[in-house]
């Protein structure tokens, strides 16, 4: 497994959350461990679409695969990230519309986001 720099780890994580399915993933995850296909469900995408974002966040190195038998369970791949996840929900961001090229998309996640599972 490679080390990261500190920016690098930041700009890892950065990438994973810029997408808000990927970010209700993670969300999903800090209460527990759970398969592609409930994932898949429960966040009301295909289970094509799932294992994407979860082959993505594998290679940001946020969560792993833990095969039983024919099938693999994901988690979060450090416990810490739990509560890095759950700190990050409670700083409460006021992003200038003019300037944040991103901030409906940061609004429409930060909405789902609340909805903690």
């Amino acid at each position: 497994m490679e080390s990261l720099t500190t920016g690098s780890v930041l700009a890892k994580f950065g990438y994973a959350l810029s997408d808000p399915t990927r970010a209700r993933v993670l969300l999903a995850l800090r209460s527990g461990p759970n398969y592609p296909a409930v994932l898949a469900e429960v966040l009301g995408v295909s289970r094509q679409s799932m294992s994407n974002h979860l082959t993505c966040l594998r290679g940001c190195g946020l969560v792993v695969a833990v095969p039983e038998g024919r099938k693999s369970r994901y988690e979060l791949a450090d416990p810490r990230l739990a509560h890095a996840l759950g700190d990050l929900l409670d700083v409460v961001l006021a992003p200038n519309t003019d300037l944040c090229s991103g901030s409906d998309r940061a609004d429409s996640a930060a909405a789902s986001a609340t909805e903690r599972p």
